[in-house]
């Protein structure tokens, strides 16, 4: 999917919303476990009541690692049913994948060729080897941590390297990579106030934004200091949607929250 697509999709859903689906078989509702694959069923379920209100799924594949080959065949099971049922959503494997460049072109052969994802996340920080061969894959996006929300981005990302913060030089040196138009970035919604700053580095690259919701982000400061002409923002939620209820009605649960981000999304579009 190219990034025109996905703005297309965004204008006509009147929605940028990413949701998570990040399983965990402790919170998911009871009656899911007595089904053969009650990851799938749980995600299925999920996607079935939310599509029409998202323009992106996210599954962070450690939840799926964490369960040995029943949750990888979970996962691509899940891939297989947007990508059949919905091929206009576009997909992100939260892999969080980087090694040198003979180990990338491999995860990359994975998630792109055997999953069939259209994007995955990267961690830059082993240089420019260990992301171009995402880059290589035509029509892929390679979405790579800039400034995440977890509290420990503050231990090496914000600090001042030769006078500049480590996830400028970041931003920066990453425009000069092969392919870097298919590069995408994470930027945690917990850092509202650091949109303006990256927007001027990046002016319109998508940023995939996490931390909305349960960690506390806040939808309107980051589309006031980091929407893009074309939009140019995934805002993720994952636990805030999926959990809404551990009950039967877990789905319809899901969706009403999908619906209260993406009404707001749509409010802001409209006011754009």
């Amino acid at each position: 999917m190219t990034t025109q697509q996905l703005t297309e999709q965004i204008i006509k859903k009147k929605s940028f919303l990413c949701i998570g689906l990040d399983v965990d078989l402790n919170k998911i509702p009871q009656h899911l476990l007595q089904t053969e694959d009650p990851i799938f069923e749980f995600n299925k379920a999920i996607i079935d009541a939310t599509h029409h209100l998202c323009v992106s799924y996210k599954p962070n594949t450690a939840f799926y690692e964490a369960y040995g080959l029943k949750g990888w065949k979970a996962l691509e099971k899940t891939i297989n049913y947007l990508n059949k049922n919905h091929p206009d959503i576009f997909t992100i494997a939260d892999a969080k994948r980087g090694d040198i460049g003979n180990t990338s072109t491999m995860y990359a052969k994975a998630f792109f060729e055997d999953l069939a994802f259209d994007s995955v996340t990267v961690a830059p920080y082993m240089g420019k080897d260990s992301v171009e061969p995402f880059l290589a894959f035509k029509d892929k996006h390679t979405i790579i941590l800039a400034l995440t929300s977890n509290q420990g981005a503050f231990d090496f990302q914000t600090k001042l390297v030769d006078g500049k913060e480590l996830y400028k030089q970041v931003l920066e040196t990453s425009k000069s990579w092969n392919n870097s138009e298919n590069l995408m970035y994470v930027v945690g919604a917990t850092k509202a106030e650091y949109f303006a700053d990256i927007r001027k580095i990046i002016p319109s690259s998508f940023l995939l934004v996490p931390g909305v919701g349960a960690q506390g982000g806040n939808l309107q400061d980051v589309c006031k200091y980091g929407m893009s002409k074309n939009v140019g923002l995934l805002i993720n939620s994952s636990r805030g949607i999926i959990y809404a209820s551990q009950k039967e009605d877990f789905a319809q649960a899901a969706a009403e929250k999908a619906k209260d981000l993406q009404q707001q999304m749509e409010g802001i579009l409209n006011n754009k």
